[in-house]
């Protein structure tokens, strides 16, 4: 079941990307034989496109949907764990050992610096590989050994390395903790996808603290270009709030969440 859920959940997130979207207008507009249709379907695509690629209006969405900011004073330290999810890894070379991260990895750097300043005895890195093909490789066992590499103690560093998504992260993550008698736990994800990760961890029984990083949503800009200007950033910035919405509802629906 989990299986058939993580495809399916692969082939929707395709589909429901934005892009995929605005080819779908074009592909329309060109085959349609109606000039008068052709026509509106094509200023269709042009408005699309642009509210798409708007940064202020995608800001403006990650900030009614992103948690927060957290002050570390406002931490109820010191933690028995902080948790940090996965999905911070692009590739992984087996041949140099190098690691290809994309924008998530502010989940490792926030959670290191906590933890380095003592905002918990221990820490631990939740994530498999979530790539349909499973061509990226586990990424707690790889950023294990890359904070082994740099001279990290990992002593205190406890690894999850078989979840492909949320739900599995919450799901073994748990097992882990409760094993360990961990009561104490703050928890690190990107903070668009915060919601989804508490109400996964809540719904194992873990209440967690939570700590976002990767924020998107800062303080309002009114410049003419943030204002106007097309930005194929903001396309991205959508894709990955509406995976994460879409994401959400499903996980409702299962009773992930």
């Amino acid at each position: 079941m989990d299986t058939v859920f993580f495809i399916a959940s692969k082939i929707l997130s395709f589909t429901l990307s934005p892009l995929i979207w605005f080819f779908a207008l074009l592909i329309i507009a060109i085959i349609i034989n109606k000039p008068n249709f052709k026509k509106r379907v094509l200023w269709a695509t042009i408005i699309f496109f642009y509210l798409l690629s708007n940064s202020f209006l995608v800001d403006e969405a990650m900030r009614w949907w992103e948690v927060p900011p957290v002050k570390t004073e406002q931490l109820n330290a010191p933690y028995d764990y902080i948790v940090i999810l996965g999905g911070m890894m692009s590739y992984y070379d087996t041949q140099t050992n190098q690691i290809g991260i994309n924008t998530s990895i502010d989940r490792l750097l926030q959670g290191l610096k906590l933890y380095k300043k003592g905002y918990a005895k221990k820490m631990l890195i939740s994530g498999g590989d979530g790539s349909l093909l499973k061509s990226i490789g586990k990424e707690a066992e790889i950023i294990k050994m890359y904070l082994n590499d740099i001279g990290l103690d990992n002593d205190h560093i406890l690894i999850e390395s078989e979840s492909k998504n949320t739900y599995e992260n919450a799901k073994y993550s748990a097992q882990l903790l409760k094993n360990d008698s961990a009561s104490k736990i703050l928890l690190i994800t990107s903070a668009y996808h915060m919601k989804r990760a508490l109400a996964c961890f809540k719904k194992q029984g873990i209440d967690a603290d939570y700590y976002p990083a990767e924020r998107y949503s800062g303080k309002r800009k009114y410049t003419f270009d943030h204002l106007f200007i097309p930005d194929l950033n903001a396309i991205e910035k959508w894709d990955r709030l509406i995976h994460e919405w879409i994401g959400y509802l499903i996980y409702i629906v299962m009773g992930y969440a």
